[in-house]
């Protein structure tokens, strides 16, 4: 019998989903899921959606708390929604995120693999390097800082989230003080008004660093001069202060202006001995301590010699490859954003002599690149995986397997692609070995994995002196859709259809084969690419040497 909406019933909490609900059954065995639950909860559960198989309930009454419980130490962790896990011991944490891992591996890898004891996190509060405040309105009309409530843009106000240092906090109110006796106004969304939109701020763990960058509507900062000398003398910890002009009305923080409002525009700071300069566009790992740990992990896992060729694809900022160039023959990293490249090259050239002779870092889409690397016969010895939340695509994985390194180290902040990418490459001559859990983001549901995958077969390899520039740049020319959409989302903010790529490709006279975006009768409308996405497809178009 379905489930009705505000049904209450009595239910007992079994587990945590993946998103870090509680997960209970109806007496009929249908699933609920229930944001704030803990496993061993016995509560009365509210029905507000039934999908059929399974619904979506919140707690009315908890009649007999979970022994894992603790009383939040947080005023609006519930509304805010950021530390879901926040009511659960640290313990049942880890055993929570510990049993997601494994689920994945065996129910959607389809792996009878180890999953090692979670490794934790060295600290569970304060750890993240960065925030991004948006700035609103508290219920006085006073500008404040605070974080959207879950699947909403309504700002929670919240002067002390303890998930960051004190001294970010400290900072986002003296900025909302300033705005406040300055007459600055936060955007906003509804009517489109209104100068400041986020505060974001950076902190190097090991250097102590700060960076402070306002994304504003307009380029002009009133009382700029003034905001510096305030936060100058009030946290000396500042060493820059940027303006991120961004006016579009979009739900991506960071536009594609920035400018120096006072200091170098960067932070420096170390990861695993990389020294790192950070801007407001850097991709960084925001809890370092336990990325460390991370590193350390998949360091371990490669098993480099000095003979290696080290072969980092989604390198990022080259951060974990160059943590262990020291031990390998050579690096290529590879990196489809841009900014991330030059921040790879000059890590790279912040190192020893040694290591920025061996390291090399092309701007590329993995899967491209890895293509062509694979069909030139560029046989590295170690392949270092880090994809985004989506994982790898097949693309990828087939040049990783035509490639034939001895040893695949897939690390990943999602262990449900993780999972279906370690199967793929099961069924294509790897073996996977095993499984580390590492909690990079405590009080939240994210958790990151490493797996370590092993040639069943491994073959002898004669090392060649290759162009791999050459190599990697003569491919963009075959962009696919796929990637020039998420080129176009990454640095616009934009989504776009095939059609729309389509219609630019042949504005270009790109020719292609029959394109089957096209309406099947001559006289069917079809719409028009506006001008702003015109213009960020030809961007990519460009970006991929196609135009």
């Amino acid at each position: 019998m379905p489930l009705q909406k505000n049904q209450i019933l009595t239910l007992q909490i079994q587990r945590l989903s993946s998103d870090g609900s509680g997960v209970a059954h109806s007496a009929d065995g249908e699933a609920v899921f229930v944001p704030g639950a803990a496993p061993g909860d016995e509560a009365q559960v509210r029905i507000v959606k039934d999908c059929g198989r399974y619904a979506f309930g919140i707690l009315d009454k908890i009649l007999t708390p979970s022994p894992d419980r603790i009383p939040l130490d947080c005023a609006v962790a519930g509304p805010c929604g950021g530390c879901s896990l926040r009511h659960l011991d640290y313990g049942a944490e880890l055993r929570a995120k510990q049993e997601n891992v494994a689920d994945a591996f065996a129910r959607i890898g389809g792996l009878d693999v180890p999953v090692l004891p979670i490794q934790p996190s060295p600290e569970v509060d304060r750890y993240r390097n960065k925030v991004q405040f948006p700035v609103g309105r508290d219920k006085d009309g006073n500008p404040c800082i605070g974080f959207y409530a879950g699947r909403t843009h309504r700002i929670v106000p919240c002067p002390d989230c303890k998930l960051q240092p004190s001294v970010l906090n400290d900072i986002g109110t003296a900025l909302c003080r300033f705005f406040g006796q300055q007459g600055i106004e936060p955007y906003d969304e509804q009517t489109g008004k209104g100068l400041v939109r986020h505060i974001f701020l950076r902190r190097g763990a090991h250097s102590g660093q700060i960076m402070v960058c306002l994304v504003c509507t307009r380029p002009k900062l009133p009382h700029a001069e003034e905001l510096c000398a305030l936060v100058q003398q009030q946290f000396p910890a500042v060493t820059t202060v940027l303006l991120n002009v961004n006016p579009k009305n979009t739900n991506v923080i960071l536009g594609s202006e920035t400018k120096v409002l006072w200091g170098t525009g960067v932070i420096e700071d170390t990861l695993c001995g990389v020294p790192v300069r950070l801007g407001p566009l850097s991709f960084y790992q925001v809890n370092t301590l336990a990325a460390e740990r991370l590193y350390g992990i998949a360091a371990e896992y490669a098993q480099l010699s000095p003979n290696d060729l080290l072969l980092d694809l989604y390198c990022g900022m080259g951060t974990i490859g160059l943590s262990m160039a020291d031990r390998c023959r050579e690096l290529i990293g590879v990196e489809i954003v841009p900014e991330a490249i030059e921040s790879a090259k000059a890590n790279a050239a912040r190192m020893s002599d040694a290591v920025a002779a061996k390291s090399r870092f092309f701007c590329a889409d993995a899967g491209t690149a890895a293509t062509r690397l694979a069909a030139e016969g560029l046989h590295p010895d170690i392949v270092m995986l880090d994809p985004p939340r989506k994982g790898c695509d097949e693309a990828t994985l087939s040049a990783v397997v035509r490639m034939s390194p001895r040893r695949v180290v897939y690390v990943s902040c999602n262990p449900a692609t993780a999972a279906r990418d370690a199967a793929w490459l099961e069924q294509n001559g790897y073996r996977t070995e095993k499984v580390q859990p590492v909690d990079l983001f405590p009080r939240t549901k994210h958790v990151e994995t490493v797996c370590l995958l092993v040639l069943r077969n491994p073959v002898t390899h004669i090392n060649i002196d290759v162009d791999v520039e050459e190599m990697v740049q003569d491919k963009r020319g075959l962009a696919t859709y796929g990637q020039i959409k998420d080129y176009v989302l990454e640095r616009s903010g934009l989504k776009v259809s095939s059609l729309y790529i389509a219609q630019v490709k042949q504005k270009h006279g790109i020719i292609e084969c029959e394109n089957y975006n096209k309406p099947k009768s001559e006289d069917a409308k079809q719409p028009q690419c506006p001008p702003e996405k015109e213009r960020a497809i030809t961007e990519a178009l460009k970006h991929f040497g196609m135009i």
